[in-house]
């Protein structure tokens, strides 16, 4: 039977000293009280602030995830699997919901019931405690080893532990704790913010977000524990994040490709909270750069839905889409703190009126708020909730949707390169279409290469390419793509784009009109042409042949044209020769209505083949 813990001691931030204060709420035999579960028919959606109804998912799973704290041995470890893997006691992010149990503890609200709960403030004791202890003697905490000097472990955890102390403080309560977090917090931040730290500031400078998120979380500590010193360290790696971390292309470092996850929902907000504790002008400068890249990287459809992404070049991640108008938790929604300096910001965020009214329907809503299921829930959804917003109005937010790129003009060749990671990504606006594509290096075995995306001002996204290799705008050989591997790409002017793979096998030219697409594929053997489509339930398609493909199906003909019929506009994509060729059906939809589904035609050739993709509207000449 494993011995009960009956005393609490420091951490490596303690200076060795040992305390023999047991946590007030612990029995005699050292175990901690459960946390009492929220009453019947709680919480009353009707008592949230329209900010904080994010907090209702997190106040369903307080009970649960705060009795899994570990009362025995390894006292303190935030068991049960709630955040972070791997869920093993050595892994500081598991303890990052500290935050979590300190803000219910600090904070009064109708609707929380765990105010100054001395149940909740014992295992918040014990949790500290583990959290603490495992700090190394440098000032870095671990992730995936015990021991180990963690970038993301140590400046996500100086966020969470400074929002802690400013919680503890608020609440007067653990105060020989909060002495603990103090010298915990400095020695952290020194490791962080020293320029000959490798770990954080290693060259070349990759996971923009980690490093952004350990100085913003450096910004609060010396706010709640000023130091000049300290405070100049910040400034001059505040202007070594601007130098280093975004390409010449405009996206931030993650790790050395774009990636538009991270970018938008991790890194914007911690750059937006770093901006709140130091007013950087730096930072703006960084996000005027990122939002006129992003304009490019982001397809509006017309009807006002939302955005689908060009995604198959992120580098970690596969957010394909974002909604016009996203209910809470919305992952963003600090960073909406930049759109009053950078106007054109706001084209990407709900606007407050309709965020207004999503709000107003949850409260209307008579269902139980839902609990969160394990590993949905981060912290940084409610750590992010006390800073506020500052969403455009409906008025500005069309007026910065008009400004995005390719929707203010009709005619351009973009090509953004970074010269460094020998990485192209190229953007051309016609009048019948919008197209991108991406050549060089690839910066990860996700990102697919080759083009991406082609765009209809009247019809929207028609060609969108995924991340997998059954999936992307391709031609497959011997079951692999070309977009799976590095391309080499030339420009010989702005509508013939010439590319082929590293070893020859397969060689593309890339010719643009003012209304096609023309591809013109050579490879050394038998290969497929592979082309994502993004089809609505009102389309019409028919193959050349007659065959008429429903919505969701998958059909086969011998044709040598695909057509598409999508209001006004006609899409019709031909190839050279009739061949066999096949229009499958997927599982991947787009958007909160799920009318968008992928669908790939795949044609077999010889290894030479033709194919055009011609947008038409009535007025097309």
């Amino acid at each position: 039977m494993p011995v009960k813990r009956r005393t609490v001691l420091l951490g490596a931030a303690g200076a060795g000293l040992a305390s023999t204060l047991l946590p007030s709420t612990a029995r005699a035999d050292g175990s901690l009280p459960l946390l009492a579960n929220l009453p019947a028919g709680a919480p009353d959606r009707r008592l949230f602030a329209p900010g904080e109804q994010r907090f209702a998912g997190y106040l369903r799973t307080l009970a649960p995830m705060t009795n899994d704290i570990v009362d025995t041995d390894p006292y303190g470890f935030m068991g049960g699997g709630w955040w972070r893997t791997p869920a093993q006691p050595f892994n500081a992010r598991v303890q990052e919901h500290v935050f979590t149990l300190s803000w219910f503890h600090a904070n009064r609200r109708a609707w929380n019931p765990y105010h100054r709960d001395p149940a909740l403030l014992g295992r918040l004791d014990a949790a500290l405690d583990h959290y603490l202890k495992l700090q190394n003697p440098d000032g870095s905490w671990p992730e995936y080893a015990p021991g180990e000097r963690g970038k993301a472990s140590s400046g996500f955890g100086l966020g969470y532990l400074a929002k802690t102390l400013a919680n503890l403080r608020r609440a007067g309560a653990l105060p020989g704790r909060r002495t603990q977090l103090e010298g915990a917090l400095r020695k952290g931040v020194d490791w962080y913010l020293d320029p000959a730290n490798a770990v954080v500031w290693d060259d070349p400078f990759e996971y923009t977000n980690q490093a952004v998120a350990g100085v913003a979380g450096s910004a609060l500590t010396l706010r709640l524990l000023p130091d000049r010193a300290r405070w100049l360290r910040l400034q001059e790696r505040i202007r070594f994040v601007a130098k280093w971390s975004q390409s010449p292309a405009g996206f931030f470092y993650d790790p050395r490709g774009m990636d538009i996850n991270y970018n938008f929902e991790v890194m914007l907000p911690e750059m937006a909270e770093l901006y709140l504790h130091t007013r950087n002008p730096l930072l703006v400068s960084m996000t005027r750069r990122f939002t006129d890249w992003f304009g490019y990287n982001l397809l509006r459809e017309p009807d006002g839905s939302g955005w689908l992404t060009y995604y198959a070049v992120s580098d970690r991640t596969a957010t394909a889409y974002y909604d016009d108008a996203i209910p809470d938790p919305d992952r963003s929604i600090l960073a909406s703190h930049f759109v009053p300096a950078v106007p054109p910001l706001g084209a990407f965020f709900t606007s407050r009126e309709d965020k207004a009214a999503l709000r107003a329907a949850w409260a209307a809503d008579p269902a139980p708020a839902p609990a969160l299921a394990k590993q949905d829930t981060s912290p940084r959804i409610i750590a992010h909730a006390p800073y506020g917003e500052t969403l455009p109005t409906r008025d500005a937010k069309r007026a910065a949707i008009a400004r995005i790129p390719y929707l203010r003009r009709d005619d351009f060749t973009e090509l953004r390169r970074d010269e460094v990671e020998n990485q192209d990504y190229l953007y051309v606006r016609r009048p019948g279409f919008y197209l991108g594509a991406f050549f060089g290096t690839r910066p990860g075995s996700v990102v697919k290469a080759g083009t991406g995306f082609l765009w209809h001002p009247v019809a929207g996204t028609v060609i969108h390419a995924q991340q997998t290799s059954t999936g992307c705008w391709a031609t497959v050989r011997n079951g692999k793509a070309d977009a799976e591997g590095n391309l080499v790409a030339e420009y010989p002017d702005k509508n013939l784009v010439r590319y082929r793979t590293t070893d020859g096998s397969v060689s593309t030219d890339l010719i643009l009109s003012s209304h096609s697409v023309t591809r013109r594929v050579t490879a050394t053997t038998a290969a497929t042409e592979q082309i994502p489509l993004v089809l609505q339930p009102g389309d019409d398609v028919t193959f050349s042949d007659g065959t008429v493909v429903p919505y969701n199906q998958t059909r086969t003909a011998t044709a040598d044209a695909l057509t598409i019929r999508r209001g006004p506009v006609v899409i019709t994509i031909s190839w050279s020769g009739h061949r066999p060729a096949t229009l499958t059906t997927s599982t991947r939809t787009y958007l909160r209505d799920q009318r968008r589904r992928v669908h790939v035609v795949r044609i077999p050739h010889d290894g030479v083949l033709e194919t055009t993709v011609r947008l038409a509207d009535p007025g097309t000449p």
